[in-house]
């Protein structure tokens, strides 16, 4: 049996009867039918693939290209391939593999990760701790395999970031999509929104795609990011794969399966600094008591009767649903976000950071909070240069340059340095408010795990509201 496998609008279109003389590709040859019926009939079982009477073809999304590839090689088919016929245009425009090299020497646990990757298929998540070297991971595998390669990102941060660091390695122009720019090159960085946009036409010009923060895949509108490339070789990087709400089944469906992991503790005092993790508990305000105690009452009782349980990430997002046309249920959802900013923004909280500030005069302190309020009301407090959403990109670059240099010994941030930003070292970080993720802790603790100079430890400071839904979640971690 002959096979022809072509791209076309995200997705992989299997033509029966393809032969060596349609080598071109002309449009008669990619449109036969089987005189008495739908050709894509005779096609052995492959997954993901769908007959289209329209042309008598099968169909399947892009992402399925490596799994069809696979089973046609076992069924003994004659296949012949023009669905990454661009990526190969373009690796012969950029000189690939030559142009591809780097001098990363990778670590012990590094190299065991790539090669736990290359012996799943070249398919795979790696979830690997904040500061243990994922992106050299990424270029080690970039080298190995050779070929036109994107490389898709969160943030306009982290887009800057591997462009740098790519720029350095590689001897090929890199590509970029995304703050401003729109230039594809056979090594191509991008965000996760530029991508989205892009997937369908850019679909069939890589071999290889890279997800950094790779659980954003996640997401409902950039699933597709991954579903429209038909890249046979994936790569997923992360601190913390798995998803409350379980959209990381997705991840791996898309991607493939996580295949390496190590946590800090398992690399805390060798490859990154050893550290401490302090929780201290706050008491509220007699009033502060009082207003907490009635919004989380109100919510509470509500999601009581409407027998919501929050057993799954769902539930949550159906209450959201529900408060579009319930007002009893958006009464409970404010009253919610009344109760959690009380807790977050505890005036105790304050009071102690004064405390942890003074002890730690010598050292270089990050304080991450959940609000830009409190961001701001700290910094004026204390004296301390802040970064929140509405901080340009030239200031924050500004105030994260001279932490690195020491110029500043402390900053403040509300999340936004929890993803994508190359923060400078640092050796105490305080989290005074956040959403209480996993995701969201191993990232703040990410911030202070590089290995130390004098190879002194790292503090975590955890400060939360005593008897309320912050301390509870503190305790579960723990």
């Amino acid at each position: 049996m002959n096979v022809r496998l072509t791209y076309e609008d995200g997705t992989i279109r299997v033509d029966a009867g393809g032969s060596a003389g349609d080598a071109e590709g002309s449009a008669d040859a990619g449109n036969r039918s089987a005189p008495d019926g739908d050709a894509s009939e005779s096609l052995p079982p492959l997954p993901g693939v769908e007959s289209d009477p329209r042309s008598g073809t099968g169909r399947a999304p892009a992402y399925r290209y490596a799994a069809i590839r696979r089973a046609l090689a076992v069924a003994g088919a004659s296949v012949e391939d023009h669905v990454l016929d661009a990526s190969d245009r373009a690796a012969r425009e950029a000189g690939l593999p030559d142009a591809l090299a780097t001098d990363y020497e990778l670590r012990e646990y590094q190299r065991e990760a790539l090669d736990a990757w290359r012996d799943a298929g070249d398919r795979g998540v790696l979830e690997l701790p904040t500061g243990a070297g994922k992106t050299v991971i990424a270029i080690r595998a970039m080298v190995d395999l050779g070929v036109p390669t994107l490389v898709v990102v969160p943030t306009v941060d982290l887009l800057d970031q591997w462009q740098r660091e790519l720029e350095r390695e590689f001897d090929v122009p890199i590509g970029r999509f995304g703050g401003g720019e729109q230039r594809r090159e056979a090594v191509t960085v991008s965000t996760y929104d530029s991508a989205y946009l892009k997937a369908d036409g850019i679909g069939d010009a890589f071999e290889f795609v890279v997800f950094d923060e790779v659980h954003h895949l996640g997401g409902e509108g950039y699933r597709d990011v991954a579903r429209l490339l038909a890249a046979p070789a994936r790569l997923g990087l992360t601190a913390t794969f798995e998803r409350p709400d379980g959209a990381h089944e997705t991840v791996a469906e898309l991607i493939g399966d996580r295949v390496y992991a190590l946590d800090v503790d398992d690399l805390a005092g060798d490859h990154l600094a050893p550290y401490d993790i302090r929780r201290i508990e706050v008491e509220l305000t007699p009033e502060e008591r009082e207003r907490y105690d009635e919004k989380q009452g109100a919510f509470v009782e509500y999601v009581r009767e409407a027998g919501i349980t929050f057993s799954s990430g769902s539930d949550y997002r159906e209450l959201v649903k529900r408060s579009g046309n319930d007002p009893a249920a958006r009464e409970a959802l404010l009253a919610k976000q009344d109760a959690r900013e009380v807790m977050m923004n505890a005036d105790r909280k304050v009071d102690r950071l004064e405390s942890i500030l003074d002890r730690h005069r010598d050292d270089r302190v990050i304080v991450f909070t959940a609000h830009t309020d409190l961001v701001y009301r700290l910094s004026e407090r204390f004296l301390l240069p802040a970064i929140t959403a509405e901080t340009g990109a030239k200031e924050r670059r500004e105030i994260l340059e001279r932490f690195r240099d020491g110029t500043y010994g402390r900053v403040v941030a509300a999340n936004v340095l929890d993803e994508g930003v190359d923060v400078p070292d640092a050796n105490v970080a305080v989290v005074l408010s956040g959403s209480g993720s996993e995701r969201e802790f191993t990232q703040r603790l990410g911030r202070v795990l590089r290995p130390k100079e004098d190879g002194g430890r790292a503090i975590l400071y955890e400060v939360v509201s005593a008897e309320t839904a912050e301390e509870r979640v503190a305790s579960r971690r723990r």
